[in-house]
């Protein structure tokens, strides 16, 4: 691993290559905030399949593709003089020393739910007038719905004990069923909604990502299912044309793979 010195080194070669690139690539060139946007957030969720994956070496090379990112977008907001790579550090170093009071003040913590806490009062303190302000619109609706609880559960809006959360849960469900009975689509998608808000919440509880968790299961029956369709192709069979308990032997078999 290099030192300080080094790390530096390496993060002024990468603003010189990006200086340069702006210069000279015609493609860099072209480039704007809003044309960068949607490839930042591919960018992100390639990361995240690498983390996902445990794949530390794709985990380096995914970090730097977004370290270059925040250089690009860095390197534009220079050009027209509101802000540079020195004023994004610099703004993210400020507030994190405002942010953690316990390290670089006199206030005392127990545990990572007072410094949670501390964290969502501070921000109110700072302006904001909702604890929900700094949840992304554009976030998938399981994420968002995720960093809503936590956000509130830092202010002291939560349940106290996973039981509770379970109850909640069981209820959701028994109101899904109520609707389901009685065919009402725009009610079942509302109470199908809460089942899943509930369920997100539960998973907080129990100390569990739930979007981990599901890409974790995503991954699982796509690993299992394309097993399946190896073993079609090698009985020179379609799966459309095999019966439901020809397709389990090989499921099951996928499940000790």
């Amino acid at each position: 691993m290099s030192d300080k010195k080094n790390q530096l080194k390496a993060f002024e070669r990468l603003l010189v290559i990006m200086d340069e690139l702006r210069e000279q690539c015609p493609w860099d060139k072209k480039q704007t905030m809003q044309s960068l946007r949607h490839l930042t957030i591919e960018e992100v969720y390639e990361l995240g399949d690498a983390i996902l994956d445990n794949d530390l070496i794709e985990v380096k090379k995914e970090l730097g593709d977004v370290l270059l990112h925040i250089v690009f977008y860095s390197k534009i907001g220079s050009e027209t003089n509101v802000f540079d790579i020195a004023d994004v550090c610099n703004a993210i170093c400020d507030k994190l020393i405002k942010r953690h009071p316990h390290i670089y003040g006199d206030v005392k913590v127990e545990n990572e739910e007072d410094v949670k806490r501390n964290w969502e009062q501070l921000k109110l303190k700072e302006g904001k007038k909702s604890v929900l302000e700094g949840v992304p619109r554009s976030l998938p609706a399981l994420v968002k719905a995720n960093r809503i609880q936590d956000k509130v559960a830092g202010v002291g809006f939560d349940w106290e004990r996973p039981e509770q959360v379970f109850q909640k849960v069981e209820e959701e469900l028994a109101e899904l069923r109520a609707e389901v009975k009685k065919g009402d689509v725009k009610a079942i998608e509302n109470e199908f909604g809460d089942v899943l808000f509930s369920m997100i919440n539960y998973a907080r509880f129990l100390k569990v990502n739930p979007e981990n968790a599901l890409e974790k299961t995503n991954k699982k029956f796509i690993k299992r299912f394309q097993y399946l369709e190896s073993k079609a192709k090698e009985l020179n069979k379609s799966l459309k044309d095999m019966s439901l308990q020809e397709m389990d032997v090989f499921w099951e078999e996928a499940k000790h793979l």
